[in-house]
């Protein structure tokens, strides 16, 4: 994704930020282990630290993308052109949505007949819906577990031109529309779309999903006003880290990871689908410290963070291998049971090959010129007789 400006020439251009990158990743990687229950470390992801969890941070993360990389083509390139990018990339998660709906329905449907699986489990539903299924599901109509994240992504993409125009009359104006309806939602939560497998609403409900979106976008004008960092005045690094502390005791596992059965505070999980405020406030908190912090900057710059900034960078391919592999994953499990050796399977094979896809497309999309130039300095620099098969 190429870095562009997101307003009218004369403002700051925000360089490509290593640590939304490496945020991304963490994201990414958190959202394949938390998408295999039973998987032992699901018990060190976001959601076990607070109120929210990978997702939030995916959703606000898209939103900042979507204004760096869309926002400029509409001041630089024109309505036409922008509207074209937008359409294209819509297009493009459109096709990775249906080919993760073709896959869950051969996968599962095999899984279903050799080793038999009750219609509860993850994708069976679907599978037993037939053609029915896969026609609602291309029309977005039917969602499958864990396959509702792209749906949500492409219509919120698909709104960013109104959302981009919004904050081009008043971000003002954009904040106070987008929060309205956000608030519409919490109060009715019936205002959603529907999921024609269960008759219920959609798991990200868009109506209220599309604020975090909308803050997303909003932070890179922010930022751009601010050598590229979120403002981070000493009263809310007070307020964010206070609220940090508060969510991380009231809905962390202290049980679950062996420390105490006490429960200082005692708050049920706020929902998801409706985006609870404690989850904005808790995305937010974590966003405005890694985005206002030039020491995470240079961390997210070093050797130490490359295979998170790597996997941030491929995001779309990642996320839909991970997808894949998540699946297989809870059918391994549901099959054969949670033991050392299928959660190491899991893990390690459903990791690693993520970064190898991530670290392969990197190499892909780096400049023909640039791969030769470092292929000629190291063959120039590295001494002949360390050369594999001389």
């Amino acid at each position: 994704m190429r870095d562009a400006p997101v307003s009218s020439v004369g403002q700051r251009r925000l360089k490509r930020d290593a640590r939304v990158d490496a945020l991304r990743g963490i994201a990414l990687i958190m959202i394949f282990i938390d998408h295999v229950p039973g998987n032992l470390l699901a018990l060190t992801t976001l959601r076990n630290f607070g109120f929210s969890d990978a997702a939030e941070l995916f959703v606000l993360l898209a939103g900042f993308s979507s204004m760096v990389a869309y926002g400029g083509s509409f001041d630089r390139e024109g309505l036409r052109t922008g509207l074209q990018r937008v359409f294209m990339r819509c297009m493009r998660l459109y096709v990775f949505q249906a080919i993760l709906l073709l896959t869950v329905l051969v996968v599962v449907g095999w899984w279903l007949r050799e080793f038999g699986i009750t219609p509860s489990d993850n994708g069976a539903p679907f599978v037993h819906s037939g053609l029915a299924g896969l026609k609602r599901g291309l029309a977005l109509q039917a969602l499958p577990a864990s396959l509702n994240i792209l749906p949500l992504y492409i219509i919120l993409l698909g709104l960013f031109p109104l959302i981009y125009g919004l904050i081009r009359l008043s971000p003002l104006v954009a904040l106070a529309a987008s929060f309205a309806l956000w608030l519409a939602v919490n109060l009715d939560p019936s205002i959603n779309l529907t999921n024609w497998l269960d008759g219920n609403g959609w798991f990200f409900d868009p109506f209220a999903w599309q604020f975090l979106f909308v803050l997303g976008a909003l932070g890179v004008p922010v930022m751009q006003e601010r050598d590229g960092n979120l403002p981070r005045p000493l009263w809310l690094r007070i307020a964010c880290y206070g609220y940090l502390g508060f969510a991380l005791i009231a809905a962390a596992p202290w049980a679950a990871w062996g420390l105490s059965d006490a429960h200082p505070i005692s708050i049920e999980m706020p929902d998801k689908t409706l985006l609870a405020p404690l989850r904005v406030l808790n995305i937010l908190a974590i966003a405005i410290i890694a985005l206002g912090s030039e020491g995470f900057r240079h961390l997210a710059q070093s050797p130490a963070f490359r295979f998170l900034v790597v996997c941030g960078r491929n995001s779309l391919e990642v996320f839909s291998l991970g997808t894949l592999l998540a699946m297989l994953s809870r059918l391994m499990f549901r099959t054969f049971g949670v033991t050392p050796l299928t959660e190491l399977l899991s893990n390690g094979l459903g990791i690693g090959l993520m970064l190898a896809l991530a670290y392969s497309l990197e190499h892909l999309r780096r400049p023909p010129a640039t791969r030769r130039v470092r292929t000629i300095t190291n063959a120039t620099t590295k001494p002949l007789a360390s050369t594999p098969g001389v």
